[in-house]
């Protein structure tokens, strides 16, 4: 799995899956990517995903990004951002994730 964030400097960031025997440490290429903008002072504006092992008739979902990174797309991303996903096409960050976790501070 591989991700590229294009940057507001129209800079590109990748990333790749960081797997680990202890599977919940892993970490999607997502992730890495957006990670590794914010990291760098970027701030990122839309994302490509690519599954390069994913069977050319597999279906969508396996190509789709995980619960976690929809997440962490939906707080880093902008909210009109696009998401470019290889073999799927583009999706709005709204569609992938329409009710995502927000914490409350209005107490």
């Amino acid at each position: 799995m591989g991700a590229a964030v294009r940057c507001d400097d129209g800079s590109v960031i990748d990333g790749c899956n960081v797997e680990n025997a202890s599977y919940g440490l892993s970490i999607c290429a997502e992730r890495v990517a957006l990670f590794a903008a914010i990291t760098q002072g970027k701030r990122p504006l839309e994302l490509a995903v690519s599954c390069v092992d994913a069977q050319t008739d597999a279906a969508p979902g396996s190509r789709m990004p995980c619960g976690a990174c929809r997440q962490v797309m939906q707080e880093l991303l902008p909210a009109d951002a696009k998401i470019h996903i290889d073999g799927v096409g583009h999706q709005h960050l709204s569609e992938l994730l329409p009710h995502p976790f927000e914490l409350d501070h209005s107490s």
